[in-house]
């Protein structure tokens, strides 16, 4: 796992969260970060802008999708898979 990729995700997700980046954990779901449904457009939105990716339309199924966004280690593993097809 990239640390900057980590770093960044981690960054937008408190910004979402309005929570400092030290109060985010890798275990913690977006709900328990307290981001509802347009915090999670959002966050995705800052996401695919920071890295310049597509993030699967049906990522808010994850039954039917392959971007996981069950916990932030979760997310954090998906845009780096993500980057990595991008640059390969």
């Amino acid at each position: 796992m990239s640390a900057s990729v980590k770093d960044k995700v981690i960054e937008i997700i408190a910004e979402q969260a309005v929570l400092e980046v030290s109060d985010v954990r890798m275990d913690q779901s977006l709900e328990d970060l307290g981001i509802d449904s347009l915090g999670l457009v959002e966050s995705i939105f800052a996401i695919e802008e920071a890295f310049d990716i597509e993030v699967p339309f049906n990522a808010n199924e994850p039954q039917n999708s392959q971007f996981d966004i069950s916990s932030v280690a979760a997310i954090v593993a998906a845009v780096e898979s993500l980057v990595q097809e991008q640059t390969a």
